[in-house]
C-alpha cells in the first residue's frame, strides 16, 4: 500500500459529502439561498484564514523599537481571527456546505497576497496588514447586503457583527501603527 499524502494528490478516503454540494438543513432557508450564502462565507473563510496566517507571521517575525508592543497586538488579532474563522466555518456547514479547511483551498480562493518568507520590516508587515483587511472588509461589505436580500439574517448577522466590525477595529489599530511610523521622530 502506498502513502497518496507522499505522491502529492488527496488522500482517498470515504468522503460522506463532496465539497461544494448542501446536505440537509432544515433552517428555513431554501437550496438556492443556502448555497449562494455558502460560497460567499468560504470566500470569506479563506481571507480571514489567510489573514490569521499573516498576523501569525508578523507576530513570530516582528522585530525593531516597537517589538513588543507589535508583537503581543499581532498575536491579539491573530486569536480574533482564529474566532472569526470558527465562526464562518460553522456557519457554513449549518447551512448544510462545507467549509474550506486546507492551506491549497485558501491559496485558490483568497486574494490577499502571500507575504514572502524573509522577514520584512514592521512597517512592511503593517502595511500588508492594512492592505489585507481592506480586501476583507470590500468583499465582506456587499455579501452582508446580498445575504441580508436573500432572508439570510444568520450569515448577514455573522458578517456584520464579527467578520466587519472586528476587521475594522482591527484595521484601526494597524493604521495608527503605520501613522506611527510616518510621523517625524
Amino acid at each position: 500500500m502506498t502513502n497518496s499524502i507522499l505522491a502529492g494528490r488527496p488522500e482517498e478516503g470515504d468522503v460522506v459529502q463532496a465539497f461544494g454540494t448542501l446536505g440537509a438543513s432544515r433552517i428555513g432557508l431554501s437550496e438556492g439561498v443556502r448555497a449562494k450564502s455558502v460560497a460567499a462565507l468560504n470566500r470569506l473563510l479563506a481571507h480571514t484564514m489567510a489573514m490569521r496566517d499573516l498576523y501569525k507571521k508578523s507576530h513570530w517575525q516582528t522585530s525593531g523599537p516597537s517589538f513588543y508592543e507589535l508583537h503581543l497586538l499581532f498575536d491579539k488579532h491573530h486569536g480574533e481571527q482564529v474566532e472569526i474563522m470558527d465562526a464562518l466555518a460553522e456557519r457554513v456547514q449549518t447551512l448544510g456546505g462545507i467549509a474550506l479547511a486546507l492551506a491549497h483551498d485558501v491559496v485558490e480562493e483568497t486574494r490577499i497576497a502571500r507575504a514572502p518568507r524573509g522577514r520584512e520590516s514592521a512597517v512592511a508587515q503593517l502595511q500588508r496588514l492594512l492592505d489585507a483587511h481592506e480586501i476583507v472588509l470590500q468583499e465582506a461589505r456587499p455579501l452582508a447586503r446580498e445575504a441580508a436580500e436573500r432572508g439570510d439574517d444568520g450569515t448577514n448577522d455573522l458578517i456584520v457583527s464579527q467578520l466587519v466590525r472586528t476587521n475594522e477595529l482591527q484595521s484601526w489599530f494597524v493604521g495608527e501603527h503605520v501613522a506611527a511610523y510616518d510621523e517625524p521622530r
